[in-house]
Parts: C-alpha cells; sequence; structure tokens
C-alpha cells in the first residue's frame, strides 16, 4: 500500500509521513527534502527555486520522477508530496490543512527548514508561505492541469491546526480501514 500526504505549506506533511512510516514500518520519501536538498545544491531558498522552476522544467521533471518510479512499486510508501496523489491514484491519499499563522510558526521552529534568525519572523513567514502556494498552485495547473488544493482529489482531509501529530495518524489509519473496510 502507499499513503500519500499532501498539503499546506507548513501543515505537518512531513512530521505525519515519518511517525506513519515508523508505525507501519513503510519506506518514505519526501519530495520537499529533495526540493530542499536540490535548493542548498543551486545556493538558493526553496520560493527561489519554486521561481526559477517557472522556466526550468527540468527541475520538477527531476523531483516528480522519483515519485512516478513508486506508481510501479510493489513495496509499502508513506510519501509527503504535494502532487503524488497525481502520480501514485491508486494511492491513499490524505490532504493535511493547516492555517497559515500555525504553518509559519511551526517552520520558524524547524531549524532543518528556517537556518537564519531574520527569517524567523511569523509575519514574513506568513508572506513567504502564501507566495510559495501561489508559485506551485500557478505552476502546477500549467505543467498538470491540476490543482492540488482540491479536495476532491483526496480521500482524507486533516486540519492539522487541530491536532497533535499521534491523533491524526491514528485518524489516517482509521479512515483507512473505513476505506479498505479491513478488519
Amino acid at each position: 500500500m502507499i499513503i500519500t500526504i499532501s498539503g499546506d505549506i507548513g501543515s505537518g506533511k512531513s512530521t505525519t509521513g515519518k511517525l506513519l512510516r515508523d508505525k507501519l514500518e513503510y519506506s518514505y520519501l519526501s519530495t520537499g527534502a529533495i526540493q530542499r536538498k536540490i535548493a542548498a545544491e543551486m545556493g538558493m531558498t526553496t520560493l527561489e527555486l519554486n521561481h526559477l522552476t517557472d522556466s526550468r522544467l527540468d527541475i520538477d521533471e527531476k523531483i516528480d520522477s522519483y515519485t512516478r518510479a513508486l506508481n510501479e512499486s510493489d513495496e509499502d510508501y508513506i510519501v509527503d508530496s504535494r502532487l503524488a496523489w497525481h502520480f501514485i491514484p491508486s494511492s491513499y491519499k490524505v490532504f493535511l490543512l493547516c492555517d497559515e499563522e500555525i504553518a509559519a510558526q511551526r517552520i520558524s521552529k524547524d531549524k532543518d527548514r528556517v537556518s537564519d534568525e531574520s527569517n524567523r519572523d511569523i509575519n514574513h513567514l506568513v508572506r513567504k508561505i502564501k507566495e510559495r502556494r501561489s508559485s506551485e498552485q500557478s505552476r502546477f495547473k500549467r505543467i498538470y492541469n491540476i490543482d492540488f488544493e482540491d479536495h476532491s482529489n483526496y480521500n482524507q482531509i486533516i486540519d492539522s491546526g487541530y491536532f497533535y501529530p499521534d491523533k491524526i495518524v491514528e485518524m489516517i489509519l482509521d479512515g483507512i480501514d473505513l476505506h479498505y473496510l479491513r478488519p
């Protein structure tokens, strides 16, 4: 089984994905981590990389190729990616919602995502979240003709601002049980 976790920036996709990975002992792929690695290798921020991908489709292709390959896999996976639901249509698809201010607070505390103290300002981060979401939304619409924020694409929608990560994992597992009617 493959479980794809999409959602808002800072909604807890990676935290939830890693907890699910550990609980189910599945393999794990995060396209956000791949994107951050590519951005670091190019000496830029994730937002700068997003803007660059507007003119360089090879960057999205490189990231998306990891996800596409899983569509043919027999291995169990948790995939943390805004587009995995699209590339792996047979997956159980989860979307995590999150208020932008809560997301900014989470991101500001994540040393892997924000290394510069000046980037820990919540208002600054909210603006960056909105800008990145807009950039991704228009790019995904242009390239794939999809809307990753359209909730009809998913089996389960969870507002992660109201729950601790362990509870979100429990809700996902309950949703899977209901969806597949497992005993």
